[in-house]
């Protein structure tokens, strides 16, 4: 009686499977290796290293060394604490009108614009950015001079006696006051509020408005149950591209205020540059790091949403 068996599969044909599955499952982590090396090199050492000058002790003709001197930050806030209210005042009123302006705006590009007409002004948006943010700024000494058809006209409406009361301005004039720093930061930043509320509004379905019509619901009402709402996400994602990067500014405040009106970027760019304290630049810089990583933390928990755009 003869007995046949099956031959067992040679392990050959089964073993390619095995790398390839392994293959698939590194792919992730290889096509995230750039990015990751470019954070490591690009941020991670120069954290480390910024930490550590801030701890140094010595000057520039003795040398520094780490020597661990915590102190460095207290004198550091001690010294400029009025830089930080003032940044954070200045970025957070320049943020407020950004949302004021920009919502308008990204709502009708979004929703009224036809697709040629949305086209054209997202270019017009997006058009300040093709010249220097410096050249930029500049262009305000000139609008906001004190012989110029904005100060004119405020003096006309009598604004400006208003807003001398409320110490934004002095002296019937507005450049080197705070209100020229605050309207250059509105101006610069203001596309950053702009895209990803249009971005946001955007993505809302135009039948959700007629189905809230169809519900008896006024425009009014619509914006504030529906449209509003779901364009949070936006609204989160511009105050932050907003807030953040005009908190850290020093050019406005330097080109278009006065000593009276300084931010914490033109004490960091003082120590940095003119008297070489590099230990308080570097303490300065990670406070300021500091402070705005924690405004950020309690706005996002405050602000109640996760999904960015």
């Amino acid at each position: 009686m003869t007995v046949t068996t099956e031959a067992a599969p040679p392990a050959e044909a089964a073993a390619p499977a095995k790398p390839a599955r392994t293959r698939r499952k590194l792919t992730p982590y290889w096509l995230l290796l750039p990015g990751i090396a470019w954070l490591v090199v690009f941020f991670a050492v120069p954290m480390v290293y910024q930490a550590s000058t801030s701890l140094q002790t010595g000057s520039l003709e003795q040398g520094f060394k780490v020597t661990w001197h915590f102190a460095t930050y207290w004198d550091a806030f001690s010294e400029y604490k009025w830089h930080f209210v003032r940044s954070f005042a200045y970025a957070g009123i320049a943020t407020v009108l950004c949302l004021a302006v920009g919502y308008p705006l990204a709502y009708t590009i979004a929703f009224k614009a036809n697709r040629r007409w949305r086209n054209v002004i997202l270019i017009l948006v997006i058009a300040p950015f093709f010249t220097s943010f410096l050249i930029r700024t500049l262009a305000w000494k000139t609008i906001l001079s004190d012989g110029g058809p904005v100060v004119g006209v405020l003096n006309t409406l009598h604004v400006l006696n208003l807003t001398d009361a409320l110490g934004l301005t002095s002296g019937q004039r507005v450049l080197a006051t705070p209100l020229a720093v605050v309207c250059g930061l509105t101006y610069n930043f203001l596309p950053f509020m702009i895209l990803p509320l249009y971005t946001s509004l955007e993505r809302i379905d135009p039948r959700l408005h007629e189905a809230a019509g169809d519900l008896y619901a006024r425009p009014f009402t619509t914006f504030r149950k529906v449209t509003f709402p779901i364009s949070l996400p936006g609204v989160v994602a511009g105050t932050l591209l907003t807030f953040i990067p005009a908190s850290g500014d020093y050019i406005n405040a330097q080109l278009l205020g006065s000593p009276n009106e300084q931010m914490v970027g033109n004490g960091i760019q003082k120590q940095f540059l003119n008297v070489l304290a590099y230990p308080t630049a570097a303490a300065l810089s990670f406070i300021l790091m500091a402070l705005i990583l924690g405004m950020v933390t309690v706005y996002m928990r405050k602000a109640g949403t996760e999904e960015l755009v």
